[in-house]
């Protein structure tokens, strides 16, 4: 009996003596059959649902460290990715407008309008007071006229847009020392303020609100002329970041006006004529336009200056002869002090954000015109 377990013994040593040489070898051993199995076909792992993006199938997991039990973060999609992107529009790089930052900035109903007037030959009537004045407000009368200013009682705030694209190449240096003539002319220290914008395809400000007129110079002489035309862009840009947002820090009321010269030719804005005026109006600006057609005769972008200019109350200048173009910034600088400010209370004023029209009526004169923006947009709730 201890013979026959002997001889078993023996032979089962001499099966596993072919198979340890096998593995010493560098060979591997065969799977287990189980173990095949699963490595052909892999057992899913409950995970949540996949994105859309992350759909595609993902190589197995060759890991057998337990899973985490903390959820696993989103896949990136396509938008989370960093991306380039193309140069943004003026429009698109300014911040959100605040639809409280309109025409009427206070608590009460209160409507601040400047205004000119000139009689029957043109010439400005400067010695008007208060009483001179009727008010309709949305085709109501005003309830009262609170405040009355002449045009010495206010500070300004002034912007020069310039035109420095290729088709105003010709008299560009003219034109340069014409705006900085006016602004060394109309520009008081310690009181007025100005600023200067170039504009082509995109809105260049080459000196920001300063008093120093030697800075304003400087910031006039940078222009370089090149590019496309986008007047309106500049425009919204000017009245938007500039002007309205002076509003803010402004303890009483001023005059805000922009001077713009064109060919009103604009090829390159992406935003619309009338959204450029209706910010303008917001923003309780005059816009006076000087055209730099030379041909001789009105074309197409001159009606436009004509348009903008109209409804915020200034005045379109024509000059086709290079000299008049000093004169155009003359009548600006005359004008600017020849005007009237007045504050006013509507009658049946709601905060709707709707246009509300204007229209400053000069009684007990006759012959008498006034000149003003159309109207305002009314805060919204």
């Amino acid at each position: 009996m201890r013979a026959s377990r002997f001889i078993l013994v023996l032979a089962g040593i001499a099966l596993l003596l072919p198979a340890a040489g096998a593995q010493t070898s560098g060979q591997e051993f065969p799977s287990a059959p189980s173990a095949t199995q699963a490595e052909k076909k892999p057992q899913p792992v409950e995970t949540p649902p996949a994105s859309p993006a992350a759909a595609s199938p993902a190589p197995a997991a060759t890991s057998t460290a337990p899973a985490s039990t903390e959820p696993a973060a989103a896949p990136k999609t396509q938008s989370d990715l960093p991306k380039a992107t193309p140069p943004a529009s003026p429009e698109s790089q300014l911040p959100p407008l605040d639809e409280t930052a309109t025409t009427i900035r206070r608590t009460v109903n209160e409507v601040n309008v400047v205004f000119t007037v000139t009689d029957k030959h043109g010439r400005y009537v400067k010695d008007l007071k208060k009483d001179d004045f009727r008010v309709i407000d949305d085709n109501r009368p005003a309830l009262e006229i609170r405040s009355f200013h002449n045009e010495t009682d206010l500070p300004l705030q002034v912007g020069l847009l310039v035109d420095a694209s290729n088709s105003v190449r010709d008299r560009f240096k003219f034109e340069q020392e014409s705006a900085i003539e006016f602004l060394n002319q109309t520009v008081r220290r310690q009181y007025d303020k100005a600023f200067v914008v170039g504009f082509d395809v995109t809105p260049e400000v080459t000196q920001d609100f300063t008093d120093n007129t030697e800075e304003l110079s400087r910031g006039v002489r940078a222009l370089r002329p090149g590019g496309g035309t986008a007047m309106y862009d500049a425009l919204y840009f000017a009245c938007r970041d500039k002007l309205l947002k002076a509003q803010e820090t402004q303890s009483g009321p001023v005059r805000r006006a922009i001077i713009l010269l064109s060919d009103g030719d604009d090829n390159q804005s992406h935003v619309t004529r009338e959204e450029a005026i209706e910010m303008a109006q917001r923003a309780e600006v005059i816009v006076y336009t000087i055209s730099t057609n030379v041909t001789g005769s009105r074309q197409r972008g001159d009606k436009v200056l004509e348009r903008i200019a109209d409804a915020t109350g200034g005045r379109a200048f024509f000059p086709f002869q290079i000299n008049d173009v000093a004169n155009a910034f003359a009548e600006i600088q005359d004008e600017l002090r020849s005007q009237y400010a007045l504050s006013y209370k509507p009658a049946d004023f709601a905060t709707d954000g709707r246009f509300r029209t204007i229209e400053i009526l000069a009684q007990n004169h006759k012959n008498l015109r006034v000149r003003s923006r159309h109207g305002y947009y009314a805060p919204a709730k």
